[in-house]
């Protein structure tokens, strides 16, 4: 069975903790791999993603990996969270660089997700297994597909143990991708991101801000059901579970789904799937 793992984000009201509870429960079943808690653009959820992880490892017995930016923060902020989260126990980190939020005068200490790397390798050896992001159809802020490849094989050399895609839903952008960074001698794990499709307005809004490509026959389909919100989701897990079970059958060695901190999107995938 291919392993799964799951994103959720810190929840910052009691309905909010009350939902990824509810979420975290559904998806327990699935025995995923590991959860990952995203961190705010300049640690604007510093403290709620530690609070997260805690309660993620505690509560529901996940191996809960915190995503660590090092956009905005200094060195020492960065050496106290790598320390906050040995002690609690995690043994895993999605290390990233972060976006510089607007109005933000100061880009922090260091400046790409390979300093990190490097800095928590310099100073913790192999106590975290490091996960880097990977952008399939390129990061939107590179100049070049070619020079973007270039930044992730630099994350590699300094130490990252696997990567994480951006979502995509065209499959030949990740295999292009993962052809391209064998050819440069990078074989760690490269592992999907998957966005389950359920309010496609969102969606597109957030595809617009990272450089995702929704394909126009997705977008004329979903434009087909118009406001009818059981369509769009049960045509979108069709999409969905399609997607997944060509890139498992290409050789991707695990799924990570971006859930958004909701269930069912990803259950009815894995349900399509024939998981859990």
């Amino acid at each position: 069975m291919i392993p799964v793992s799951f994103e959720f984000y810190p929840p910052k009201t009691e309905d909010q903790r009350a939902q990824l509870d509810r979420t975290a429960a559904k998806l327990k079943k699935y025995a995923p791999e590991y959860v990952s808690c995203t961190f705010g653009a300049g640690g604007s959820t510093l403290s709620y993603t530690a609070e997260t992880v805690r309660h993620l490892q505690q509560h529901h017995r996940f191996d809960a990996a915190p995503h660590l930016s090092c956009v905005g923060g200094s060195r020492e902020q960065i050496r106290a969270l790598l320390a906050r989260y040995r002690a609690i126990g995690c043994r895993r980190i999605v290390a990233l660089r972060g976006d510089l939020p607007s109005g933000m005068g100061h880009a922090g200490d260091l400046r790409h997700a390979s300093d990190l790397i490097a800095l928590i390798r310099a100073e913790h050896g192999d106590a975290f297994r490091l996960e880097v992001g990977a952008y399939p159809e390129t990061h939107p802020q590179a100049s070049d597909a070619l020079s973007d490849l270039k930044h992730f094989k630099a994350k590699v050399d300094a130490g990252a143990d696997a990567a994480i895609t951006q979502y995509f839903y065209n499959a030949d952008a990740y295999f292009s991708f993962v052809d391209a960074v064998r050819a440069m001698g990078v074989q760690i794990p490269i592992i999907p991101g998957i966005m389950p499709i359920s309010n496609f307005s969102q969606l597109r809004r957030f595809s617009e801000q990272c450089g995702a490509q929704i394909p126009r026959w997705i977008d004329k389909r979903m434009a087909a059901h118009g406001d009818d919100a059981e369509a769009i989701r049960e045509f979108g897990a069709d999409v969905v579970a399609q997607l997944c079970q060509r890139l498992v059958e290409g050789g991707a060695p695990a799924l990570h789904f971006y859930t958004l901190n909701l269930a069912r999107p990803s259950q009815l995938v894995l349900k399509r799937l024939g998981l859990g």
